[in-house]
């Protein structure tokens, strides 16, 4: 207990020593070690990656997980070691809804069987989302989660160690101060016994010699003084090496957790590309799952669009005439695209959802937002028209353009 309580008196000693030394500090009335202009730029690079870090990661489980209350959910299974539950995406129930309406509505109706087609595509697109959110949390923001919880901690613990080696350190530098300016004076006077808690904190036990020599001296005296100061600046110049050798130490143990940030910008570096190549895989994913179902349902409802297009009558009814015709008989593998004619009606406006660029030279590039004119010809595909730019023509798919009426 004695043991005990020992110890709690010299740490509330060295406690009290600290803020008295900085609270002087921040008024202005005591020296402050700085610290090397290389150990200051560790400091705010180490304090810009852990701000920027924690942005990043926050924004991130943002984009991942818009909804809060799952946020949280994971966040709280994950502090009790538990694997979530399974929870299906946005995308994949919109799909369940859409399969169960269609077996409402008629799996063999137009809409219902176009139902199934759409939500069969929204279960993959909900898949495809689903493998990304698990890519991403691995690859991406567990490093990002590690550096926070577990590097920083040990940056911050080691830097408020390094902050009271330098308070006890300029503590230390204060009392030598003084006691030097004591001795000057007594060595010069010689009139007083020294006040030695005017140089040792509150808590501070004298030196056995100082002890003995203010019982022996308990009135004012001349005699032994300039030694027993002698004594005192002593003891504290052993203090201040104690005291710097610490704060060295603790500085080189600081210094080079900083130095680490460098290897932690590699490997978040390292993260970042992963996390954009499982974005681009899931982006690419999706177009062309979209794209699949576009040209699907392009293709169910590829009589509709030739219904729309005026064709001759005459020729369609009288099938020697379209056997004599040039374009008649070709088909679209074999189309020559310099002998097609525009009918004589049934043209069309159609404007281009999406760049396309030519296959070969029976097709015609097309550029998003433009507008063309386009025709249909007997035997050709339903999945491609005959588009007209000016001078230019060529093939064009039915899938990235929007019919005008």
């Amino acid at each position: 207990m004695d043991f005990s309580v020992k110890k709690l008196a010299s740490d509330a000693g060295v406690f009290f020593s600290r803020a008295v030394q900085f609270t002087q500090e921040n008024l202005g009335q005591a020296e402050k070690t700085e610290l090397d202009a290389h150990f200051e730029n560790l400091l705010a690079r180490a304090d810009c990656t852990k701000n920027w870090t924690e942005k990043i990661f926050r924004q991130t489980e943002y984009l991942l997980q818009p909804n809060p209350s799952a946020r949280i959910e994971e966040f709280l299974y994950e502090k009790l070691d538990r694997k979530a539950p399974s929870r299906p995406t946005n995308a994949e129930l919109l799909g369940h809804y859409m399969l169960e309406a269609a077996k409402d509505f008629g799996p063999g109706t137009p809409y219902g069987s176009t139902l199934i087609k759409v939500g069969e595509c929204q279960q993959r697109l909900g898949g495809a989302e689903r493998e990304f959110l698990q890519t991403s949390a691995i690859s991406f923001l567990t490093p990002l989660r590690n550096f926070l919880e577990g590097d920083w901690r040990t940056i911050s613990k080691e830097r408020r160690l390094l902050e009271n080696r330098r308070l006890d350190l300029d503590a230390c530098k204060a009392r030598l101060k003084k006691a030097k300016a004591a001795e000057a004076k007594a060595a010069c006077e010689g009139e007083a016994v020294p006040d030695f808690q005017e140089t040792r904190p509150r808590n501070y036990v004298l030196s056995a010699s100082a002890s003995a020599t203010v019982s022996l001296f308990p009135f004012p005296c001349g005699h032994g003084l300039p030694q027993l100061w002698s004594e005192e600046v002593d003891k504290a110049e052993h203090e201040l090496r104690v005291a710097q050798t610490e704060f060295d130490r603790q500085a080189e143990v600081t210094r080079l957790l900083l130095e680490g940030i460098s290897s932690t910008h590699v490997n978040h570096l390292r993260c970042l590309h992963e996390f954009v190549e499982a974005q681009t895989a899931y982006y690419n994913q999706c177009h062309r799952v979209m794209m699949e179902l576009h040209k699907e349902l392009g293709s169910s409802s590829a009589d509709v669009f030739s219904s729309n297009f005026g064709r001759n009558p005459s020729a369609s009814a009288d099938p020697d005439a379209s056997a004599e015709s040039p374009t008649a008989a070709l088909e679209t593998d074999v189309l020559q695209i310099e002998e097609v004619q525009p009918p004589a009606s049934g043209t069309r406006k159609a404007k281009v959802l999406y760049d396309y660029d030519a296959a070969d030279t029976s097709e015609m590039s097309l550029l998003a937002d433009e507008l063309i004119t386009v025709y249909t010809v007997p035997g050709m595909d339903s999945d491609w028209l005959i588009g007209e730019r000016g001078n230019q023509k060529g093939k064009v798919p039915v899938t990235y353009l929007e019919l005008l009426s």
